[in-house]
């Protein structure tokens, strides 16, 4: 029969030593556990804390931070704890790290340069979740900033990974960093003889109309040139709007509306057409 004696002397037999320090089978067994315990314990928290404050309608962007800040100070501690169980100190460590370290510089730098930008994303707040974005034409709503890659929705509903330092190093256009305020135009030609200023006013009418064109910084109508089939009008107009598909919409809407109002007063919408001047005589001949 096993003994209380034999159990313990089992547990507390020397596996391998670590700078002058025994590790015994003890150890090796109950570092595990804690360690599945303390990730455990992590994950519970950072839900219990983004649950919290997600219902008190914290910024996305704060909850965000607060759970990176979390799960590193948490590995942190889990780590210093488990050397302070199994008696190792981290001076023990000293020289390994430092290696280790030097070599994981020369070989991931982008890795790191993208892990940094990602806390400098987190932190200054440049680009935010929920943000509309456009990076090399593409444009999408940022969705997650995680420490390596930024994920954004596009407008089509493909997803798209931007590393971290990209969106740091180039030209990002943040089409709702400070409002959500949006300019935009549309441009139509008429034909020759029509009354320029009944022109203007349907356009501005058609502009009005629409309820998602701001009020208190009204559309404003352009007489832009005589081009060589029409006259040239564009109007310009703000709306409220953090996707793309608001100011098709809207700009489709007020097209729309135009050519009704159009229609109405015998406006013609100009189309393209030519001169065509012949030098000589021309002869028709028809074939019965």
């Amino acid at each position: 029969m096993i003994t209380f004696s034999q159990v313990a002397a089992f547990f507390n037999l020397n596996v391998i030593t670590i700078g002058n320090q025994p590790i015994t089978v003890g150890n090796v067994l109950i570092i595990p556990a804690f360690i599945v315990f303390g990730l455990w314990f992590t994950k519970f928290m950072v839900k219990f804390i983004t649950k919290r404050l997600a219902s008190r309608n914290t910024d996305p962007n704060v909850i965000h931070l607060l759970q990176r800040l979390f799960y590193v100070l948490a590995i942190v501690i889990l780590v210093i704890t488990t050397l302070d169980m199994i008696n190792v100190p981290i001076t023990a460590f000293a020289f390994l790290s430092g290696a280790i370290a030097i070599g994981f510089g020369f070989g991931a730098q982008n890795i790191i340069n993208n892990f940094i930008s990602g806390w400098i994303l987190i932190w200054e707040k440049p680009i935010r979740i929920r943000d509309f974005l456009e990076v090399d034409g593409a444009k999408g709503t940022v969705e997650e900033i995680n420490t390596r890659s930024t994920k954004i929705r596009r407008i089509d509903g493909v997803h798209m990974l931007i590393p971290n330092s990209k969106l740091l190093e180039n030209t990002v256009i943040n089409w709702t960093l400070v409002d959500q305020l949006v300019r935009t135009s549309v441009r139509i030609g008429v034909a020759y003889g029509s009354s320029a200023r009944q022109v203007a006013d349907l356009i501005l009418q058609a502009a009005k109309e629409q309820p998602e064109v701001l009020k208190d910084s009204p559309p404003i109508v352009s007489f832009e040139d005589f081009g060589d089939n029409a006259l040239i009008f564009e109007v310009n107009f703000w709306i409220n709007s953090n996707v793309e598909g608001g100011l098709r919409i809207v700009r489709s809407n007020i097209r729309f509306r135009i050519d009704e109002l159009f229609s109405e007063n015998n406006i013609v919408i100009a189309f393209p057409q030519r001169d065509v001047h012949i030098d000589g005589s021309l002869t028709i001949n028809r074939q019965r």
